[in-house]
Parts: C-alpha cells; sequence; structure tokens
C-alpha cells in the first residue's frame, strides 16, 4: 500500500492498493527476472490468462524464474480503481477516481519492483496495451530494463485505436443506469455491448470463418458468430465493471511516448535495453507494416512477425511462435 499516489492529470490516490503476481516468494539475487505487462482486462496472474506461456514447465517457467506481473491502476482485481471504496464517502469512487494515464501504471509498477528489491529486470515483455506500459518503462527506467519484447502494439495511440476506444464508451454511457453511479452493476448492458465491440477488433475475418461460420448450410439465419458475441460480452460482464472499463479505456488514449520528451524519436533514443519488436501479420488493431516503421527507431531493435489468422490476439494463441522468437531473448538475458 502506498500512502498517497499523484496521477500525472491530476488528482491523487490516499492508501492505494497495488495487487500482483510473483511466482516465488523473494526473490534470491540469481534467477533472472521476467516481468510481463498485462493487457486491457486481464489481471496480475500471467498463468491464468496466458497459460500456454507462464506456469510451471512452460516457456516461462514460474519454478526457474522469477516472475512479476503487476495488475494496472484503473483494473478491478486488488489495484485501487474506481470500484474500490473512496475511504472519504464509503462508496466506490465510480467517476471520482482519477483519470490514470499509462505512465501512472509505470509508476505504481515501480513501486512494486522497488518493494521487491529488483535491481533490474532481465526480460519485460508486454503486448497489447501491455506493450504500452513494456515500451514506457524502457524509457523512464532505461537503466533497470535489459531485454524488452514489443508485441502487437504503438508506440502512440493511433487514431484508429482512439476511434474504436471512443465507440465503447459510447456503448456505455447508452445504457441509461451507467451515468446513476447507484452500484457497480450500473452500465452492465453497456459493458456487454462495448466489449462485444471490441472483440471485433482484436480478431479478424479468416479467424472468424474458421471458428464462427454456421454448421448447416441451409441456415436461414446466421447466428452463431452473433451468439458468440453475446457470450463475450456476457462473460466480460460478470467479471469486470463498466467504471473500471471506462477507466482503462481513457487511459489508453494518454499513450504518447514522446509527450514531453520532444517527441516520439527522442523519447525512443532513451531505450538501452536489447528490444524485439513484434507484429502480427493479421493484426487490424496495430498493423505490423506500421510496428515494423518504428522498431528502426530504437537503438539496434529486431523486427520479427508471427503469421496468425486470429488478429491482435493472436498474441495470446501462437505460443509456438512466440516461443521460437523468445527464446533468443531469453538466452542472453
Amino acid at each position: 500500500m502506498e500512502n498517497s499516489f499523484g496521477f500525472e492529470a491530476g488528482g491523487s490516490v490516499e492508501g492505494l492498493n497495488i495487487a500482483f503476481h510473483a511466482s516465488k516468494p523473494e526473490w534470491n539475487g540469481k534467477d533472472k527476472v521476467i516481468w510481463i505487462c498485462h493487457a486491457l482486462t486481464a489481471n496480475s496472474d500471467p498463468s491464468d490468462w496466458w497459460p500456454g506461456m507462464v506456469g510451471e514447465g512452460k516457456f516461462f517457467d514460474t519454478n526457474e524464474y522469477f516472475i512479476v506481473c503487476v495488475n494496472i491502476l484503473g483494473s478491478p482485481y486488488g489495484t485501487t480503481g474506481p470500484s474500490s471504496v473512496n475511504p472519504a464517502s464509503g462508496k466506490p469512487y465510480f467517476f471520482g477516481f482519477p483519470k490514470v494515464t499509462v505512465r501512472d501504471m509505470v509508476k505504481a509498477q515501480n513501486i512494486v519492483r522497488e518493494h521487491l528489491g529488483l535491481n533490474y529486470i532481465d526480460f519485460l515483455v508486454g503486448a497489447s496495451i501491455g506493450g504500452f506500459q513494456a515500451v514506457e518503462w524502457a524509457v523512464t527506467y532505461p537503466e533497470i530494463i535489459r531485454n524488452l519484447a514489443l508485441v502487437a502494439t504503438d508506440i502512440r495511440v493511433s487514431p484508429w485505436l482512439t476511434a474504436w476506444v471512443e465507440a465503447q464508451k459510447m456503448a456505455l454511457r447508452a445504457d441509461q443506469t451507467f451515468e446513476k453511479c447507484e452500484s457497480l452493476d450500473g452500465g452492465k448492458e453497456g459493458l456487454k455491448c462495448a466489449r462485444a465491440q471490441a472483440l471485433i477488433s482484436y480478431r479478424s475475418y479468416d479467424g472468424y470463418c474458421l471458428t464462427q461460420a454456421e454448421e448447416s448450410l441451409d441456415t436461414l439465419f446466421a447466428d452463431r458468430a452473433a451468439s458468440y458475441e453475446r457470450y463475450q460480452g456476457e462473460k466480460l460482464a460478470n467479471r469486470f465493471d463498466a467504471y473500471s472499463y471506462l477507466s482503462l479505456c481513457d487511459s489508453l488514449n494518454s499513450h504518447n511516448i514522446g509527450r514531453g520528451r520532444g517527441g516520439v524519436d527522442a523519447a525512443l533514443s532513451r531505450i538501452t535495453a536489447g528490444t524485439t519488436v513484434v507484429g502480427i501479420d493479421s493484426d487490424y488493431l496495430f498493423p505490423a507494416k506500421t510496428m515494423k516503421e518504428w522498431h528502426s527507431k530504437i537503438s539496434g531493435a529486431k523486427y520479427a512477425t508471427i503469421s496468425s489468422a486470429f488478429g491482435h490476439d493472436g498474441f495470446l494463441l501462437e505460443n509456438k511462435q512466440l516461443t521460437n522468437i523468445f527464446k533468443e531473448i531469453i538466452c542472453k538475458s
């Protein structure tokens, strides 16, 4: 718990809780330190949402490495956020929680690093918004990060992503229960719709055609993909809340590695970590061609592309390809 935490955009929180997972009770000073930054609605247990990569006997072996993942500010999974109780009112913060930036997230994570006594991070990896955090880490604390992998991400929020985010925020606001702030169930129907919209941006045409095609060639009204959208919306609404989701959507729009640093190029020149940038050939949210363009702005950075039929979510599914890329990094860490 941090006594008082100030936010980049203004405001502060007293008694900030920061939830995290570490693969071992403490660092022995010898094990390689692997730091994983999670994506939008994930939690601080990477073995839960990245089971193909993290766990006993997996590539990121929890027995072999000291693996850390911190729940981000604004999320409802243990770190203080909009759904947490405001000690001043005895009720959830709701819209009263300060606006969170990616830099705030990294600032909070660094508190955990100091708490754990980690002088350096051997391998820092982040995908999607986790990549936003990871590149911010490498720019803010270059002396701490030794090796870096940025997967399916960007160095600055794009107009394309901002448009997707706004559509999801509009869905939240269209739910009349959202603005009332009567309970954390407020905006639940809007959250279902927002998730359904987001999911389309995470996937691809080929992926949906492979997994959600109608079973019968004579179907009168196609519904399988629609049913899947409804299911995914319901699934998120049962584990998340709309107020936290809004906070995280706003945080995406804060991402600009060059803000206040003389521009993107100047900011990226601060990175000293051995860097690998990984794009996904079917990712419409963070196009591989864009990632390939900016990776050269990081000194000595390597670029790799993984092939997937599943769009942006390929980073969660293409474990064999990621392992082939990451094994070279972890060997030199």
